[in-house]
């Protein structure tokens, strides 16, 4: 899933080690629908939040919306993109592990089981950077590895039964700095980049999970340094991130710089509930701080990277067309609706159908990056038949 540029392919295995394994494509369009179905039940929960009606009519789906979002859904493809790069048989246990928890997460089946398996899958995930670590030890990998184990500590808070609003700032910063470290990895290509960049990106990430923690024991405190710190986790972002050259180009790395920065900025949202109104697990204050981390910030790093992750992943093109700023622009336009207008000014009306079209971005994305995978595999096969 990543959502993020694949980080280097690990070698052969070394001496002693497992052989490096190379699954079917079959097999990682499993984990694939095993996230689809995570989204669909996520988007599911999602209607019944908002007061309207859902296909499923489930208070169980509304409770387990967040985690199923963010470890069914991104989660599972995330590692699945780690597994794919560290080329070894058991990593795939970790998308194995978060696409079950979350059908067992739909399903009748206890809701501890999927919680375990969040644990499990977390905790796979982290043995993988191990992996990744003793081939590319670098500051990008530790800022990653920090995610991820914020992302443990999270599944296990809720397995003891910690409630989702007191894990909002952890969940939030397993994908903001799986991202950033994937970000960091990509700005030392540039010949320009500020050499004391990682330093500082390192340091911010740092102050993150302190914050983070300090949020569950000390709240005021905590969310301060949380809402200063993913406020000068963008501006790294603005002033050494290559998508700020790359949004002049054109095409694909155009596209993807403008979904880029258009999540970047609200982070800013994120940051600045933070600072100003401290901790927040209810409410319209909540609910903006919640879509514009995971609807203006991760589904836009999914718009944005796409289609250069899914061919790496299944080994199948994933064109660029210029039909995908439609979804991710009524992304940001109707979030902009739901946040600004329904959320700061009290309209939940706004808010409900700013969610609606929320969801309609999402599966309208969704739509047409199958279609463009069917339809570049279609064409070759067309053109050999002629021949």
């Amino acid at each position: 899933m990543s959502t993020l540029s694949p980080i280097r392919r690990t070698g052969r295995a070394a001496r002693g080690g497992s052989p490096v394994a190379k699954p079917q494509v079959t097999g990682r369009i499993v984990f694939l629908l095993l996230a689809g179905f995570a989204l669909l039940a996520g988007l599911d929960g999602a209607l019944a939040l908002l007061g309207l009606g859902a296909p499923v009519d489930s208070s169980r789906l509304t409770a387990v919306h967040g985690p199923l979002m963010v470890f069914g859904f991104v989660g599972t493809v995330v590692v699945l993109e780690r597994a794919v790069a560290v080329r070894r048989r058991w990593a795939y246990l970790a998308p194995g592990l978060l696409g079950g928890g979350a059908l067992a997460l739909i399903s009748p089946l206890p809701v501890v089981v999927g919680q375990a398996a969040f644990v499990a899958g977390s905790l796979v995930l982290l043995i993988i950077y191990a992996e990744i670590w003793r081939k590319q030890a670098a500051v990008s990998i530790a800022v990653q590895v920090l995610g991820a184990l914020l992302g443990l500590m999270s599944t296990v808070f809720w397995l003891r039964g910690i409630g989702i609003p007191q894990l909002a700032p952890l969940l939030i910063l397993v994908l903001v700095l799986t991202i950033a470290g994937e970000r960091l990895e990509l700005s030392r290509i540039s010949p320009t980049v500020d050499p004391r960049a990682e330093q500082w990106m390192l340091a911010i990430s740092l102050a993150l999970g302190f914050g983070s923690v300090a949020a569950l024991v000390w709240p005021v405190v905590g969310y301060r340094v949380l809402g200063v710190g993913i406020l000068a986790l963008v501006a790294w972002l603005f002033r050494h991130d290559i998508a700020t050259r790359t949004v002049r180009s054109a095409g694909l790395p155009r596209y993807m710089a403008w979904c880029l920065l258009a999540g970047y900025g609200w982070l800013v949202v994120v940051g600045g509930i933070w600072l100003l109104r401290g901790p927040v697990y209810s409410g319209p204050a909540y609910d903006a701080m919640m879509h514009a981390a995971f609807l203006g910030f991760v589904i836009s790093m999914i718009m944005a990277h796409a289609p250069t992750i899914l061919p790496a992943v299944l080994r199948r093109p994933l064109p660029y067309r210029p039909v995908m700023y439609v979804p991710a622009a009524l992304l940001h336009v109707s979030l902009l609706a739901r946040v600004l207008v329904g959320d700061a000014y009290g309209w939940p009306a706004i808010v409900q159908w700013g969610g609606v079209f929320n969801i309609v971005a999402v599966l309208l994305f969704m739509v047409i990056a199958v279609m463009s995978v069917l339809l570049a595999t279609a064409v070759p096969v067309l053109q050999r038949a002629r021949t």
